[in-house]
């Protein structure tokens, strides 16, 4: 990881604290984007090479000017890391059209365009890795979550075109497929889960250190992790 640059998308999430902190002592130069400016000072306190840009990544303008910034600071993007993300579960005829427009702005969109504007940068290098956290709903359907499938399918779907359309530009694609993650995630969603059950955001974050550590002639193109309590298959 020495001098790779690396933009982690929903840095102060649990999963983009986590990787964060494993990132810090490698030598990898780190650009954090969250929207809570004060909680990105509080995690970038202490860490060497590290960039904090608040950024809104449902704003096409501030994700842009996000990955303008990161170059400006360390000249190239190796790595863009989507750990952000919203979640809203509930049966399909309580879901508003606020709700839907959430989960497509933050869910969808958000990572469109982060994934737009990285790729972008790194096509000037012939080289880059973009990492999008999809979940398992992105690959599995569940009750309660139509609005919440409907955007993370949306982004596998996006980013295996992204990937077939950039490999000729030495842009890999890696899609993770987390079952529950214990994070703050859960924190504003109502449905009753029991989160001691669900995997940790450690054990997240070295998944995708070992995505990051793969072979550069590798690509690990999907990994899929769930705890052992509640599988998809």
């Amino acid at each position: 990881m020495q001098d790779k640059v690396i933009v982690i998308v929903g840095a102060t999430g649990g999963i983009g604290s986590a990787l964060t902190r494993k990132l810090a002592p490698t030598g990898a130069q780190l650009v954090l984007a969250a929207r809570d400016s004060s909680r990105l000072d509080s995690l970038a306190s202490g860490l060497d090479s590290v960039l904090t840009i608040p950024t809104d990544i449902t704003d096409q303008q501030q994700v842009q000017a996000l990955m303008s910034k990161a170059v400006a600071q360390f000249g190239k993007i190796d790595v863009l890391v989507n750990a952000a993300g919203a979640g809203i579960l509930k049966q399909y005829n309580q879901l508003e059209p606020k709700d839907l427009d959430a989960m497509i702005d933050v869910n969808l969109k958000g990572s469109f365009y982060t994934c737009q504007a990285a790729a972008e940068a790194m096509k000037e290098h012939k080289s880059g890795h973009i990492c999008n956290v999809v979940g398992i709903l992105g690959k599995h359907s569940m009750a309660m979550a139509a609005a919440y499938c409907a955007s993370k399918f949306g982004v596998v779907g996006f980013s295996k075109c992204m990937a077939d359309e950039l490999k000729r530009f030495g842009i890999k694609f890696t899609l993770f497929y987390f079952g529950g993650v214990d994070s703050p995630f859960w924190d504003k969603v109502t449905l009753k889960v029991d989160r001691k059950k669900m995997l940790s955001a450690e054990t997240a974050a070295d998944a995708i250190m070992f995505a990051l550590a793969a072979d550069p002639q590798a690509v690990p193109m999907e990994i899929n992790i769930q705890p052992e309590s509640h599988l998809f298959f």
